[in-house]
């Protein structure tokens, strides 16, 4: 078989890459520290996957894990809008000695394929909306620390792309937009709102705070479809590339208050606040690109969110616990 190497694989999308990969017959390594994952999330696979509990940053370490592989697949990242606020130096250091030690790894192990996610995020206020790969990146404000998570992937990219350049026989960037699921940690709006939706509904009220006037918007993606995006883009993607990797519905947060209420069963007051320093209007990605080689996202929202919701009523306990901690 064939071996994958998946940095950040206990996390919420390496997660589900790598059971996708088993599945698809690859002999699997994960390299994650578990600062943020959670072996847990690819349980089903565990006797099939070959785990490194190392820091991403240690380029030796991940050299060891990459002996042999075909390809890396690079997720590891501190993502989270609240830890981008919170600890923006962990956010870049992660980021950028991560994406340094991943391709010196790759150079010193010999892989001929590498993979890189990216974010969306490099964009922040994007001047056209669908979005597609060649719309310049920005960094609009360096004393906002929001800005801590999109700058690292830009440099991420830099480095995937210019730093490795002769030595690969396939190097790739993925932009993903708005991915959520089952499993995915509560630091994100679909969670948070599922959640707090569900404390509303527990309490018998209705008003449902959110940030700005529920008219910014975005275009979620199910955890699944983007997997089958990254599968597709590698299988059939080329050499020092960027896609758009996600969905291409546009909602406004004020529909997405609405889906929650209804996946839910509760009729949700939208109470309008105030807007985080630095938020991103609008966000939806071109996936013309993707579409060529043949993707398309499957799941509907309202299916992809009672898919969600189930998980998080069913692990609610235990979420609010370990936030708490």
């Amino acid at each position: 078989m064939a071996k994958a190497v998946v940095t950040g694989g206990a996390g919420f999308i390496g997660a589900y890459l790598v059971k996708r990969l088993v599945r698809d017959g690859w002999d699997v390594a994960v390299v994650d520290n578990m600062l943020r994952g959670d072996r847990s999330r690819f349980a089903a696979v565990a006797s099939q996957v070959d785990l490194h509990s190392v820091d991403v940053r240690n380029a030796a370490a991940v050299t060891r894990a990459c002996d042999g592989a075909e390809v890396v697949f690079h997720l590891a990242a501190i993502n989270g809008t609240e830890n981008f606020y919170k600890t923006p130096e962990l956010v870049l250091d992660v980021g950028l000695r991560g994406a340094l030690a991943v391709v010196e790894a790759c150079r010193n192990a010999d892989v001929p394929d590498l993979v890189v996610a990216s974010s969306a995020e490099v964009y922040q206020e994007p001047p056209t909306v669908p979005t597609d790969e060649t719309v310049p990146l920005m960094l609009p404000d360096s004393l906002n620390p929001r800005y801590s998570y999109g700058g690292s992937k830009i440099v991420s990219e830099l480095i995937a792309l210019n730093y490795g350049q002769e030595h690969f026989r396939k190097m790739q960037v993925f932009r993903p937009h708005n991915v959520y699921g089952p499993d995915m940690g509560w630091k994100h709006v679909i969670p948070q709102f599922l959640t707090r939706a569900m404390d509303v509904k527990d309490a018998g009220e209705r008003r449902f705070p959110i940030q700005s006037d529920g008219t910014d918007t975005r275009a979620f993606a199910y955890v699944d479809d983007v997997i089958d995006g990254i599968i597709a883009m590698y299988a059939r993607g080329q050499h020092r590339e960027i896609y758009h990797i996600g969905n291409d519905h546009e909602i406004s947060v004020r529909e997405l208050v609405a889906i929650t209420g209804r996946v839910l069963g509760v009729d949700l007051e939208m109470v309008p606040g105030p807007e985080a320093a630095g938020a991103t209007h609008r966000r939806c990605p071109d996936i013309s690109k993707m579409r060529a080689l043949g993707y398309a996202p499957r799941v509907e929202l309202e299916e992809g969110m009672r898919r969600t919701a189930d998980w998080y009523a069913a692990h609610r306990r235990s979420l609010l616990e370990n936030a708490l901690m």
